[in-house]
């Protein structure tokens, strides 16, 4: 399918998808999210880890469009919102593990979209933040929520109340960020954590990915549970048996996904 503000492409079994508006910094317009919500939705089935960029050298993604937002009523602006919580949510929800390759400004929206990938790496150059406060508004694609998920209340309250937009180092201070890299070895990074998640059997992966992120929400043995049910579900699987056979047998393995 051909985008008018994004690129989908894919190395081997890694897709990367470039949100390429470089002349707005990326910003996220309407336009924008639905055809990040159309490629989330038909990403190739063989791809077993995403990575999400931005296109240029200044920004990942700057935030959503104000000139889009300024003019827009209460009731359109619940339409706006509620179009990023649902391009987030497929992000989130997606089966294959999801990185945030920051290489600039990753502000407002831009942070929100990094907050919805299952790991973050930025550039030396990055800056990041909620600073929708500054404009009289709040956060409106999940940040308030997840930013607090991730970083804890208190500082996500900090945060979002200040404005503040913090440097590659001090995102990766509070947990933010995983690693923080030359703005030139980035990409290569993400592609190396990338190839070493495609390695591991895919249903495994998915599986894990799954019992964490739903896990996260409920008590410890709620969530334990969850784990339980989703270790033995892995033994009916091909994956399974190829990966203990290939490890008896002192082999890589070949993993099929099914």
């Amino acid at each position: 399918m051909a985008y008018e503000n994004i690129r989908l492409e894919t190395e081997d079994a890694i897709a990367i998808l470039t949100i390429d508006r470089p002349k707005a910094l990326n910003a996220l317009n309407s336009k924008t999210l639905q055809e990040l919500e159309s490629a989330l939705n038909s990403l190739p089935g063989t791809a077993r880890a995403l990575i999400i960029t931005g296109g240029g050298d200044k920004a990942f993604v700057a935030g959503a469009d104000i000139s889009e937002m300024a003019s827009i009523s209460a009731a359109q602006a619940r339409e706006f919102a509620a179009l990023g919580h649902r391009t987030f949510l497929a992000l989130e929800q997606l089966s294959i593990p999801t990185i945030a390759a920051v290489n600039g400004f990753a502000l407002g929206g831009g942070c929100e979209l990094a907050l919805a990938c299952d790991l973050i790496y930025a550039s030396e150059k990055a800056k990041l933040g909620l600073p929708e406060v500054s404009l009289g508004v709040i956060p409106g694609f999940g940040g308030t929520q997840r930013l607090t998920r991730v970083v804890g209340k208190m500082r996500a309250k900090e945060l979002v109340f200040t404005g503040e937009r913090l440097d590659a180092a001090k995102a990766k201070e509070i947990g933010l960020v995983l690693e923080v890299l030359p703005a030139d070895q980035l990409l290569a990074h993400c592609k190396a954590v990338a190839g070493k998640i495609q390695k591991n059997g895919p249903l495994a992966v998915s599986q894990a990915k799954r019992v964490i992120e739903f896990g996260a929400d409920q008590d410890l043995r709620a969530a334990n549970e969850l784990e339980r049910q989703g270790f033995a579900v892995l033994f009916g699987s091909e994956d399974q048996k190829e990966g203990m056979k290939a490890f008896l047998e002192k082999r890589p393995a070949g993993f099929t996904g099914k």
